[in-house]
């Protein structure tokens, strides 16, 4: 065989590989699992190397998801009390941007750790569909005409919402856990009117986004984390038929399959670590009786037991009313009985499967935010201080554990994985390049030098990376 023909062969292999891989189409790109086997990517990048282009862009947590040629990711900006929100057309193949959409205006309610737009966008690859806080749910056709907007109203939520949408065929769904009146809505993607509304009562703020999982023989299920259990539900109905008990009581991670197995990231700081003395087991009546100096059947910041309650009230005065109350109460009591993890899960059940499903459970080395990914039989997860834990999938035991050398940072975006490697991208701007395997090695370190909050997209033998200044394509460049 000639060096020409030898080539064209190879090139024949990757255009089928590219072609036969899905769109990068949700948060965390296919099923929400991280993974994308789409052709080479660059070990070494940068503004010059294996830079394709770079896109200026405002700031904002939203991560870049890809259909239809496109690059879809949000932004903000404006002044500080009054942010206008945008959602973006980027040419995959060129930055170019096709259109800009302004979404909405933004009273500022959230804490500063957040931002109005850390929800990820989803696209069928023709139309998208956001999620705006401010403006609820908005969806845009392909040339950016706007299809139809549903505004959702106010959520309670203290830092303000980042769960994304996705699609289960033609349903949009979104996960709205919140402090008071959690759900999970399910709306026509093509007219946006509701086709189900289920009621969380047990679900208080979180972050988390659902995965699909379809037993065989069977019809398509929602698989959702969040306060203290993860659960199924009919995503044609939205009748909860199953759940396992024992999560932490805020989620923020992406549960992920493989195939009736169920790996979820379940952490949350106790609340006695960050908001002070509580009165764990106290009952109700007790705790008005020892704090309740004014005798008004509630307790108010000034009677709190800790003053370090004081500085974090949002965690215990629930609904907003300035004082605890007993719903308050009782569900302090169960944040702090609550319990983090990280746990394998076996599917196929019904009703409570919590005694039954659960296979293995991880406690210690376990992250705040970034989601696990599963990747050529290794499971993996990335802790704040770059440490990155290598698990047998079967059994949890850890095969690596150690740090990722010259990323040793804050990190918020999840890890992807693609062509045998792994990318981990941490707040400061260092992107990781690293041999995957269950004993993983970093092959480089790439510094952007500026602000990454979210979770890079692999597509083509192309990574897309989201900086609070700019999206950047990189790719393998032809000699």
């Amino acid at each position: 065989m000639d060096d020409m023909t030898h080539r064209w062969l190879i090139g024949l292999a990757l255009a089928v590989c590219c072609m036969a891989a899905p769109e990068w189409t949700r948060f965390r790109g296919p099923n929400g699992t991280g993974v994308n086997e789409s052709g080479p990517l660059p070990v070494e990048f940068g503004r010059e190397k294996n830079l394709v282009w770079r896109t200026a862009l405002a700031p904002g947590y939203s991560s870049p998801v890809l259909g239809g040629g496109c690059v879809y990711v949000t932004s903000y900006d404006g002044p500080k009390e009054a942010h206008t929100g945008w959602t973006h057309c980027i040419d995959a193949r060129s930055g170019a941007e096709r259109w800009k959409r302004q979404g909405f205006q933004l009273d500022k309610r959230f804490l500063s750790v957040n931002t109005p737009v850390s929800s990820t966008a989803v696209t069928d690859g023709t139309n998208v569909y956001v999620f705006f806080e401010a403006a609820g749910l908005v969806s845009y056709d392909a040339e950016g005409t706007e299809r139809w907007r549903r505004e959702l109203g106010r959520f309670n939520n203290p830092y303000g919402m980042a769960n994304s949408p996705i699609l289960a065929g033609k349903t949009l769904i979104l996960q709205a856990d919140q402090d008071t009146e959690a759900y999970l809505l399910a709306v026509d993607a093509e007219t946006g009117k509701t086709l189900w509304r289920k009621e969380r009562p047990e679900a208080q703020h979180g972050y988390s986004t659902p995965v699909v999982w379809t037993p065989e023989g069977g019809t398509a299920q929602l698989v959702v984390s969040g306060s203290y259990q993860v659960a199924g539900y009919s995503v044609e109905t939205g009748e909860k038929l199953w759940w396992v008990e024992g999560m932490a009581w805020q989620a923020k991670s992406v549960p992920v399959l493989d195939g009736n197995r169920l790996y979820v990231h379940s952490w949350m700081a106790e609340l006695s670590e960050i908001a002070g003395k509580l009165p764990k087991g106290m009952t109700w009546e007790a705790f008005l009786k020892e704090y309740d100096k004014d005798n008004d059947g509630k307790i108010g910041k000034t009677e709190a037991p800790d003053e370090e309650m004081t500085k974090l009230w949002f965690l215990f005065d629930l609904d907003r009313t300035g004082s605890i109350e007993q719903r308050d109460y009782d569900v302090v009591q169960a944040r702090a009985n609550a319990r983090s993890g990280l746990f394998a899960i076996d599917l196929g059940g019904r009703g409570d499967m919590t005694k039954t499903a659960i296979r293995w459970k991880a406690e210690k080395s376990l992250p705040n935010i970034p989601s696990p990914v599963l990747y050529r039989g290794v499971l993996y997860v990335l802790k704040e201080g770059g440490i990155l834990t290598a698990y047998a999938p079967a059994d949890g035991k850890i095969l690596k554990q150690g740090r990722v050398d010259g990323a040793v940072d804050t990190y918020f975006a999840s890890p992807v994985a693609s062509d045998g490697k792994l990318i981990t991208a941490a707040k400061g701007g260092k992107v990781a390049v690293l041999k995957a395997g269950a004993e993983w090695e970093v092959l480089r370190v790439n510094d952007l030098e500026e602000e990454v909050w979210a979770t890079p997209a692999v597509e083509g033998g192309r990574l897309f990376v989201r900086t609070q200044n700019a999206l950047y394509c990189f790719g393998e460049q032809a000699p």
